[in-house]
C-alpha cells in the first residue's frame, strides 16, 4: 500500500473509531429508559430531601429575581423551574406535535384515528372519575391533574415493561400522548389562568406572528428565533397566562419540511470545495450550509433532548416531588378525596378511556387492526398512560391554594404513577401469556432467505446476510443506494451477501418494482436499479423505458414481463411483510441476520453492525 494510501485507510479508521463513540454517547443521551430512571431518581431525591429537616421548601422558596431597566421577573428558584424552565420542555413537545402533524402519523386523517379516539377517552374518561370521586370538595377544582400522560416515564417505561416485537406500541403512545399534551396545554391555558393582562397579551401575540413571519421568510438560524422566544415568554408571564404555553405556541410555528434534494445537494457541493481548498472561511460556509440543509424543527429536536432529559425534567421533578410522608401528612392523604380522585382518575380512568376510545376504533375500522396494536396491549398502554407525572404535579400547583391539599394532589400523582407502572405491567405480562404475539413482529425478518428465489449480490454462503426492504420511488431511496454500494468490498470479500427486496406504496411503485424484477431476469440488475434509484423518487413509464434503454436492456422483453405481472405475487408478498413498519412511508426497512436494523443507514452504521455481528457470532 503506497504512503497516501496508508494515509487514508488510517483516517478513515480515525474517522470510524470517532464516530463509533459519538453514536455511543448520543445512544445514552436520547435513551427513554435512562431518561426515565433519571427522573425516578430526582423523586426519590426530592421525597427524602423534603422529609430530613426543612431545607427543602427554604431553598425552593428562595426569591431569584432578575431585573434589567424597568423589565423584572421576579420568581422564586421553584417558579424559574415551573415556568422558565418548563418553557423548555413545552417547546421540545410542541416541535414533536408539529413534526407530528406536518410529517407524522397525525397528518393523515386515517393514520391518525386510532391515536386520537385513544388519546379523547384518556381525556374525558378521567376527569369524570376524578368529579365522581372528589366533587364538591376544595380539590375538585384539579381535575386537569388527571388528563395527562407524562411522555418521558410512560415511554421509559414502555421500554422497560412492554413487549421487545411491537415497535407499533411505541408509535401509538406517542401519537396519543402528544394529543394527551395538546389537550393539558388547553386545558392551562383556559382553565387555570387567574386574570390577564391584555396588553401584555397583545404583545406576545405580536411577537407570535413574528415568529410566524420568520419562518415564512425562511430565516434557518436560532438567534433570531430565541430573541422573540424571550420576549414573547416574559410577555406571556406579564399577562397572567403560565409563561410555559409560550414554549408550545413557539414550537408550533417553527418551520418543519421533509429534507430537500437541493439543500442536500447543496452542502456535497461545498464539502467538495472545501476539500479542494482547504480554509477557516469555506469550513465555516460548510458548516453552516450543512445546519441549512436540515429544518430547523429537525435540528432542534436533536439538540434538546439530552439537555431536557436529564436536567430539565430531573429539576422539575426535585422542585415538585417533595412531599412530606410523616404520619400525619400520610394519614390525611389517605383520607382525603383529592388523593383518591386522583389515584383513581389517573389508574382507572386512563385504562378505561385509552381502551375504550381505541377498542371503538378497533373494532369499527378494520384498518386500523395492525399486528401488536390488540386489545390486551392496548390496554396495557391505557395502564400506562396513567403516569400523569410532570403535568399532573404542574396543574396540582396551579389548580389547588393550600400547601395541604396541593401534597394530598402529588401523593396521589405519586402513588398513580407507580401503580399505573405495575398495573401495566401485569397486563402486559397476562396479555403476552394469553394472548402472544408472533414471534416476527416487526424487529425478527418476516421470512426467511431463500437464496434460489431472491435478488441476491455476494456469496450464498456469506456469514452476513443484508436484506433490505425499499421502494425504489421513495424520494431518499438514492441515500440508502450509495450507502450500500459503499460496503460492496464486504460483499466481494466473502463477509456479507446483500439481499433486496420490495416495499409498494402505490402504483408507480408497483411499475417500478415490477421493472426490476425484469431487469434481474435479464441478469443487468444493478445498474438498472441505480439509474431508477438517481430519479429520487420522479420515477414514471417513460423515465424507466429510457433507463432500460440506456443501460442496454431489451426493453420489449421487460414490458411483456411487467405486463404478464408474473412476478407481482413474490413483489406484494414482501411489501405485506413490513407494511406498518416504519412512520415515513415508503422508507426503508433493513435485516442483518435476521434482526432488524435501527438509525441512520450510512457506510460507517453499517459496516459496524456487520463488524458487530461477527463479534457475536
Amino acid at each position: 500500500m503506497s504512503a497516501t494510501g496508508a494515509d487514508l485507510s488510517g483516517l478513515r479508521e480515525s474517522v470510524d473509531s470517532y464516530l463509533r463513540r459519538r453514536r455511543r454517547i448520543r445512544a445514552f443521551q436520547t435513551n427513554e429508559t435512562y431518561a426515565a430512571l433519571a427522573l425516578a431518581v430526582a423523586t426519590l431525591l426530592a421525597l427524602v430531601w423534603a422529609n430530613v429537616g426543612h431545607s427543602y421548601h427554604d431553598f425552593w422558596d428562595t426569591p431569584a429575581s432578575v431585573s434589567l431597566g424597568h423589565v423584572s421577573v421576579e420568581l422564586t428558584l421553584h417558579g424559574w423551574v415551573d415556568e422558565g424552565l418548563m418553557a423548555v420542555f413545552f417547546f421540545m413537545v410542541g416541535l414533536d406535535v408539529r413534526r407530528d402533524l406536518t410529517l407524522g402519523e397525525l397528518r393523515l386523517p386515517g393514520r391518525a384515528l386510532l391515536p386520537v379516539a385513544a388519546a379523547v377517552g384518556g381525556l374525558v374518561v378521567p376527569v369524570v372519575v376524578f368529579l365522581a370521586v372528589a366533587g364538591g370538595t376544595e380539590g375538585s377544582h384539579a381535575w386537569g391533574t388527571v388528563i395527562s400522560t407524562d411522555t418521558a416515564f410512560a415511554i421509559g417505561m414502555l421500554a422497560l415493561v412492554g413487549p421487545r416485537r411491537a415497535p407499533r406500541l411505541r408509535l401509538l403512545l406517542m401519537a396519543f400522548a402528544v394529543i394527551d399534551d395538546i389537550g393539558a396545554l388547553l386545558v392551562i391555558a383556559v382553565f387555570y389562568t387567574r386574570s390577564l393582562n391584555l396588553v401584555a397579551l397583545g404583545l406576545a401575540a405580536l411577537g407570535l406572528v413574528a415568529v410566524w413571519l420568520l419562518a415564512r421568510w425562511g430565516v434557518w438560524r436560532v438567534p433570531p428565533y430565541l430573541v422573540l422566544g424571550v420576549a414573547i415568554w416574559y410577555a406571556l408571564y406579564r399577562s397572567g397566562v403560565h409563561a410555559t404555553l409560550a414554549g408550545v405556541l413557539i414550537a408550533l410555528l417553527m418551520p418543519v419540511y421533509s429534507l430537500r434534494r437541493s439543500d442536500v445537494d447543496g452542502a456535497v457541493e461545498v464539502a467538495s470545495l472545501f476539500r479542494q481548498a482547504p480554509a477557516p472561511a469555506s469550513a465555516m460556509v460548510l458548516r453552516e450550509t450543512l445546519a441549512y440543509s436540515i429544518p430547523l424543527n429537525q435540528r432542534l429536536s436533536t439538540v434538546l433532548p439530552p439537555y431536557v432529559n436529564y436536567a430539565v425534567v430531573p429539576l422539575f421533578a426535585l422542585a415538585n416531588a417533595g412531599v412530606e410522608l410523616s404520619g400525619g401528612a400520610v394519614a390525611a392523604a389517605a383520607s382525603s378525596r383529592v388523593t383518591w380522585a386522583v389515584v383513581a382518575g389517573l389508574v382507572l380512568g386512563k385504562l378505561v378511556g385509552v381502551s375504550l376510545g381505541a377498542g371503538i376504533v378497533l373494532r369499527l375500522v378494520p384498518s386500523s387492526r395492525l399486528p401488536g396494536l390488540d386489545m390486551p396491549r392496548v390496554m396495557a398502554l391505557g395502564a400506562l398512560s396513567g403516569m400523569g407525572f410532570t403535568i399532573s404535579l404542574l396543574v396540582a400547583g396551579l389548580a389547588l391554594e393550600g400547601e395541604a391539599v396541593r401534597d394530598q394532589a402529588r401523593v396521589g400523582v405519586l402513588c398513580a404513577s407507580l401503580l399505573a407502572l405495575v398495573l401495566a405491567t401485569v397486563i402486559f405480562r397476562v396479555g403476552e401469556r394469553l394472548w402472544p404475539l408472533p414471534a416476527r413482529e416487526g424487529e425478527e425478518l418476516p421470512r426467511g432467505v431463500d437464496m434460489g428465489s431472491e435478488i441476491l449480490f455476494g456469496s450464498p454462503e456469506a456469514p452476513n446476510v443484508l436484506v433490505n426492504y425499499a421502494d425504489v420511488t421513495y424520494e431518499d431511496r438514492w441515500r440508502l443506494v450509495e450507502a450500500l454500494w459503499a460496503i460492496e468490498p464486504l460483499v466481494a470479500s466473502g463477509r456479507l451477501a446483500l439481499v433486496m427486496r420490495h416495499r409498494v406504496t402505490g402504483p408507480d411503485s408497483l411499475m417500478a418494482a415490477l421493472a426490476l424484477e425484469a431487469a434481474y431476469a435479464q441478469h443487468r440488475w444493478s445498474s438498472f436499479h441505480d439509474s431508477l434509484a438517481a430519479m429520487r423518487g420522479e420515477v414514471t413509464e417513460k423515465r424507466i423505458a429510457r433507463a432500460a434503454q440506456e443501460e442496454g436492456l431489451d426493453v420489449e422483453a421487460l414490458w411483456r414481463r411487467v405486463s404478464s405481472a408474473v412476478d407481482e405475487p413474490k413483489v406484494l408478498r414482501e411489501t405485506l411483510e413490513v407494511d406498518g413498519l416504519t412512520e415515513e412511508e415508503g422508507a426503508p426497512v433493513l435485516y442483518l441476520n435476521g434482526q432488524r436494523l435501527h438509525g441512520v443507514f450510512n457506510r460507517w452504521t453499517l459496516t459496524e453492525a456487520v463488524r458487530k455481528g461477527e463479534g457475536t457470532s
